[in-house]
């Protein structure tokens, strides 16, 4: 049994069922903050929210949780749009893999944003001190590029239109949104390099891009099923189409998947198809029911 099916069997009724609304409701909570910050009704507010590791040594722990309503943004006409694309990719995402998969997958990224500020903040902090903590704030677009990144990679072919008017598909969005990234992370190691004041900030966002780019890696690997690729499963197709070939030369109609009998080898048995099996497998009667099914 997967460790995620074990998991999950334990764990599973604790899933947060349409997250995606919830993270949506956050973006929200953000943005009017932001709104009550730039019109001077709260002056300050919206920093409140940031991943401020300073801060938060200080006591305002808050902060480990409320940076997921920091804009993912800017507010522009777009914004609608936005939205609507982030509702549907997650909305997509949790119907594919199931309430719990999706959960265990938006989660791992935020821990793994939350964590990142914190130990660049704790490891500055030994080497000589950092005191402009906010320039190590996560940012939750560089969350959401994990949730377009695994979309892209389930429906390559699927088409948007991108401003509502250029069609594209999503494996073009997420080739150019990771071009873009990648020379993100060019132009701020650059930048370290040149102005060593700013090579805190920088090593920051480098340090955000890979998480993100982590998150979406690690959960596609430590989910897959590596069974089909395992030296044992090879040999024994090998030696599966080794028998299929050889009962082909022979002129047989029926070769047993298992034992690799025929009925000119054996003409007493009898063969029949399985409709559990994956591939049109057949099986003499002594390995009808007894042997595994092939997905």
């Amino acid at each position: 049994m997967h460790w995620m099916n074990k998991l999950e069997r334990k764990i599973g009724k604790y899933a947060i069922k349409h997250l995606i609304v919830y993270i949506l409701a956050a973006y929200v909570v953000g943005y009017l903050f932001y709104f009550m910050d730039v019109l001077g009704v709260f002056p300050g507010i919206y920093s409140l929210l940031e991943m401020d590791p300073a801060a938060i040594c200080r006591g305002q722990v808050w902060r480990l949780f409320t940076w997921v309503c920091t804009n993912p943004q800017s507010p522009n006409l777009f914004l609608i749009f936005m939205f609507i694309l982030y509702y549907w990719i997650g909305n997509t995402l949790e119907n594919i893999w199931g309430t719990f998969r999706y959960n265990v997958f938006i989660f791992m990224g935020i821990i793994l944003m939350t964590i990142g500020p914190m130990l660049i903040y704790l490891f500055t902090g030994l080497m000589g001190g950092f005191e402009h903590a906010l320039s190590l704030s996560a940012s939750t677009y560089y969350l959401n590029f994990t949730s377009f990144l695994a979309f892209a990679t389930i429906f390559p072919n699927q088409q948007v239109y991108f401003m509502f008017i250029i069609p594209i598909k999503m494996k073009w969005l997420a080739i150019i949104d990771g071009a873009f990234l990648a020379f993100r992370v060019v132009q701020m190691a650059m930048l370290a390099i040149t102005v060593p004041s700013y090579s805190v900030f920088c090593i920051s966002s480098i340090v955000s891009i890979l998480l993100s780019v982590a998150n979406f890696i690690i959960y596609f690997f430590a989910t897959r099923n590596y069974k089909r690729v395992s030296p044992k499963e090879i040999k024994r197709k090998r030696k599966y189409h080794k028998q299929v070939k050889e009962a082909t030369a022979r002129g047989t109609r029926h070769y047993c998947a298992v034992c690799g009998r025929t009925e000119v080898t054996n003409p007493e048995l009898q063969f029949r198809f399985c409709s559990k099996c994956k591939g049109n497998l057949e099986y003499c009667n002594e390995h009808l029911f007894t042997h595994e099914h092939k997905k």
